[in-house]
């Protein structure tokens, strides 16, 4: 498995993602980690309702037939727990 991660410690990234109802949410940029040539996308919501500071949202780098780039959620399980232990490894290095 192939890890390359890139923190975004000096500047504050966020990304607006719109919903399947048209709803934009806004989303503080953790991490971009490249796992087994796929990108993937760890997020904090900057929701105020929020109120679970610890909530992360990881999300898959897809592109559509026309080549633009769409997030996606995880849907295969293995998938899943092999990027929440990169950014959990991550995370403990940054400690």
């Amino acid at each position: 498995m192939s890890n390359e991660e890139e923190l975004f410690d000096d500047e504050f990234y966020t990304l607006v993602l719109v919903d399947d109802e048209g709803e934009e949410h806004e989303f503080e940029l953790l991490a971009e980690l490249e796992i087994e040539d796929e990108v993937y996308r760890v997020l904090m919501p900057m929701s105020e309702e929020e109120e679970d500071e610890d909530v992360i949202v990881i999300l898959k780098v897809v592109h559509d037939d026309e080549g633009n780039e769409l997030m996606s959620e995880i849907e295969d399980d293995d998938e899943l727990e092999m990027v929440v232990a990169a950014w959990q490894e991550l995370e403990d290095m940054e400690i």
